[in-house]
């Protein structure tokens, strides 16, 4: 693969992807495997039922998320997501065709189906995944480019089917008035391979799926859907789901709890509170309705921290595109790049560029709430929006550039995530390397006209993030950081960036990768046993994963000072797979996943490649790690 040379954080012979972590709340047993409680979320009435009597049983939900990757687009059709009994029945899950942009869910995730189980262990699922009519998209040299999704022997994939077992310890059991979580992680990163000198350029995928009954990462969940009822006494309300952005089907219902911080955006107006859930009562029935929010995993209880309804919810009469504001030019054109389109009908498409007119009249709103009066000025290169306006798409080619007029129209200024390295920081300021606004990497961005004279624009090299009275105690230079918040204002700079969130290394994710061809090896450690991996470096068949991804710093192990110890946190949850082609095993204990990985090379069964997720600590040049993949190879 030909590296971006513009960004050298990103030159990857293969892209790190995670694609999930589906979030399954389900009806569970008390006294047998997984976590249990009496949740809040009981079955309703509206829920897609594989019970002859509902009241026997629970409300299972799904919910989708994706870990941090290179993919600006990788939608896919979810045909079906099963569980298997241990008798062998099928009990499927999601009522319908879900069509689901896994890079879209970086930062949360989806709720997409509320259904009824039947009682009885659950001990298997099954996922199909159809790549038929795939959107993926991948960025070569600043620019978003198609891909196609092939198997290991070049042919493109159409449905897949995915095997998941669960840990003999840790199986899930259905039994009535007790509510079950259930994580199904569908997760590429061990064995997904982009080649960006072919055209199209390919991603090779062998791609795997695992479950845990409680999830060992945790994230906030998006809930979309139709309005049902609202209940002020209780402040919760009621939708029928309609995950990503159908505007039908029978996906279940679910409750969400509000509370007096809540703020909510409703046909252009803002509110808080109480105020805000009696205006969501005043909206008729079938009102679309966005939440973002938590699950309270121990609770069972979702809970909205914004709630957006009626005409401030994309696709709902009007146009609207999702992305990033790349440049801005002197005639209030924005230039947007990773552009999720929604038509006012719903329908969505993947644009690598979309033109946005703004001007005095476009109003604008900042994601959260605020009294502050917003102008056009307000939005600027890097801050990723929400436009609503005409968008002039029909009769474009494929590579023609559409424009959205919101002259007229609205824009939303979004949370926007801004990762790179530490240059340096004083009480209130963190300078950092920019390496990319969400999934857009720094080369795509035009800095141009963002500072108050062209000698303080934006330099996205020494980026000024204003962070308040934020700890910056652990945040080191030469270390990799994550802020959270918005961009200053167009020609405002400097500061770069409001940052509501800082993250220093210690609380990035570490995403360790090893590979050994395709032909494997049966000896791909120096060292395997309770105290921990240690991955052979002198191991000739060592491809071109040898890396350890943090933020999106990329560390070469060859780099380190020696191969780091992978090791087992002293808490927390903890899930580890050995993967083949088609089946997937599940352990909870690191020794017991250790013992059978160490049979199975002893046994001549080669090693393809290994991911493990965690913390690394440079200090001890050491991986903690409660995630560990490793990819074996069956012989013929």
């Amino acid at each position: 693969m030909s590296p971006k040379v513009s960004n050298p954080s990103r030159q990857l012979a293969w892209l790190w992807v995670a694609l999930g972590a589906l979030l399954i709340a389900g009806c569970g047993g008390g006294g047998g495997g997984g976590s249990t409680a009496s949740g809040p979320l009981p079955p309703t009435s509206g829920a897609p039922s594989n019970c002859n009597n509902p009241a026997d049983c629970g409300t299972v939900l799904v919910s989708f998320t994706d870990a941090d990757g290179d993919f600006l687009s990788y939608t896919v059709d979810v045909t079906s997501l099963l569980l298997e009994k241990a008798n062998g029945a099928n009990v499927e899950t999601l009522p319908a065709t879900t069509r689901i942009d896994f890079s879209e869910y970086v930062d949360l995730s989806e709720l997409v189906s509320a259904t009824v189980l039947p009682p009885g262990d659950y001990v298997k699922g099954i996922i199909r995944v159809d790549y038929s009519n795939a959107e993926i998209f991948v960025e070569v040299g600043g620019e978003a480019v198609p891909a196609e999704v092939v198997d290991e022997n070049g042919q493109p994939l159409g449905e897949v089917e995915l095997e998941i077992m669960l840990d003999d310890q840790d199986q899930l059991r259905i039994t009535r008035a007790t509510t079950s979580l259930l994580t199904i992680d569908f997760d590429l990163a061990a064995s997904h391979e982009v080649d960006i000198s072919t055209t199209p350029v390919q991603a090779v995928a062998a791609p795997f799926i695992a479950a845990e009954i409680e999830p060992v990462d945790t994230k906030e969940l998006r809930v979309r859907g139709a309005l049902v009822s609202v209940d002020l006494a209780a402040s919760t309300y009621t939708v029928k789901l309609r995950p990503w952005h159908r505007r039908d089907g029978d996906h279940g219902e679910v409750v969400v709890n509000t509370t007096d911080d809540t703020a909510y955006e409703i046909d252009g107006e803002e509110f808080t509170g109480q105020a805000g859930l009696q205006e969501l009562a005043n909206q008729a029935a079938g009102t679309p309705v966005v939440a973002q929010g938590t699950l309270d995993v121990a609770a069972r209880e979702f809970t909205a921290a914004i709630v957006v309804a009626g005409t401030d919810v994309a696709g709902n009469g009007i146009d609207a595109v999702y992305g990033h504001v790349v440049a801005r030019d002197a005639n209030n054109q924005l230039t947007v790049k990773g552009v999720t389109i929604v038509r006012d009908d719903s329908t969505t498409r993947f644009r690598g560029t979309v033109l946005v007119n703004v001007g005095i009249e476009t109003r604008v709103r900042k994601q959260g709430g605020t009294s502050v009066a917003l102008d056009h000025n307000a939005i600027s290169v890097g801050q990723r929006i929400i436009a609503f306006g005409e968008l002039t798409e029909d009769q474009l080619s494929a590579t023609d550039i559409p424009t959205l007029d919101a002259t007229q129209g609205k824009v939303g200024l979004l949370v926007t995530r801004v990762t790179g390295g530490v240059v340096s920081t004083v009480p209130g300021e963190l300078t950092m390397n920019v390496r990319g606004f969400g999934r857009l990497g720094a080369d795509m961005f035009d800095t141009a006209g963002t500072g108050m004279n062209p000698g303080l624009d934006a330099d996205l090299t020494m980026y000024q993030v204003a962070t308040g009275n934020l700890s910056l105690a652990n945040v080191i230079a030469d270390t990799a950081v994550r802020a959270f918040g918005f961009v200053t204002p167009f020609g405002m700079a400097p500061p770069d960036f409001d940052g509501r969130t800082v993250v220093d290394s210690r609380n990035i994710r570490a995403r360790l990768g090893v590979g050994w061809g395709v032909n494997g090896t049966t000896a791909p450690f120096m060292r395997s046993d309770v105290d921990g991996i240690v991955i052979d470096l002198n191991n000739m068949a060592i491809d071109q994963r040898h890396h350890i991804l943090l933020g999106d710093r990329l560390i070469s192990l060859f780099n380190l000072p020696a191969s780091p110890p992978i090791i087992e946190p002293q808490s927390g949850r903890t899930l580890y797979s050995i993967i083949e082609k088609g089946h997937i095993e599940l352990f909870r204990d690191f020794d017991r996943f250790v013992a059978e990985l160490n049979n199975r090379l002893g046994g001549g069964q080669p090693a393809r490649s290994l991911a493990a997720y965690g913390s690394y600590d440079s200090a001890t040049n050491t991986v903690t790690a409660n995630k560990i993949a490793v990819h074996m190879l069956v012989q013929e």
